[in-house]
Formats: structure tokens, sequence, C-alpha cells
């Protein structure tokens, strides 16, 4: 079900704030890998990636990490980071348990560099490390 406008907005105008702020290398890196937002990841992919529809999935890296390509490096499957806005709301205590704008703020920022973080090679251990597990 799709998320009501002024939470869409809400969501939109901190991720628009969030990216503005990132350093100049990790903004560069969202100029050549779409950065995809929709409200709920579809149903097929949580199935694909072995979730069920309880699970959330605040975000999703597809595509390979840099540190993994080389010289016969083939785009077949390009890049692409996605975050889901309701899960992220969830996360952050919106809509139904009064959570606050610096919570959602903090959770889009976590989501982001984590799916960035995939985008550069590193796994779940280092991004847990860094604090954006």
């Amino acid at each position: 079900m799709p998320l009501p406008r002024p939470l869409r907005q809400l969501f939109d105008r901190i991720l628009h704030e969030e990216v503005a702020k990132l350093p100049a290398h990790f903004a560069a890196a969202l100029d050549e890998t779409p950065l995809i937002i929709e409200d709920e990841p579809a149903p097929e992919l949580l199935e694909e990636l072995g979730m069920g529809e309880d699970e959330d999935l605040c975000g999703l890296h597809t595509g390979t990490p840099l540190t993994e390509r080389g010289a016969s490096f083939d785009l077949d499957f390009p890049d692409r980071l996605m975050l889901f806005r309701g899960p992220i709301m969830g996360q952050a205590g919106f809509p139904d348990d009064g959570g606050a704008e610096d919570d959602l703020r903090r959770e889009i920022r976590i989501t982001l560099l984590h799916e960035m973080g995939h985008h550069f090679g590193l796994g779940e251990e280092d991004l847990e490390t860094l604090g954006y597990g």
C-alpha cells in the first residue's frame, strides 16, 4: 500500500538533504549508479532474497561491487541502489510509534551509507563495525 503523500514528501526531503551532505567520492558514485526509491519492496524481490513478507528490507545494492571489477568487467547487470520508504520509516517509528524527524534522518542515512558501502565492496561485518549494520 502506498504511503500517504505527506510521509513520502518528508522522506524524500530528508533523503535529498542527506545526499547533499555526502562526501564528494560518495556523491560521485550516485552520478553513475541509480538510486531508486520505492515505498515497499516487491513480494517477488523478498521471495528472491529468501525473505518473508513480514521481514523488513530497508535497502538493496545490486550489481558488482567496485572492488570486484577487473579489466574485463562487463555491465550485464547494471549497479543500482534501492531504498524502501516504508521499512525505513518503520525502523524510525513512523507513522504510528511517534517517530521523530531526527530518527528518520538517522535511519535514512544509515541505510543509504549501508547500500553505498556494498557498492564500494564492504561486507556486512565491515558495515556493522562502521555503525551502518
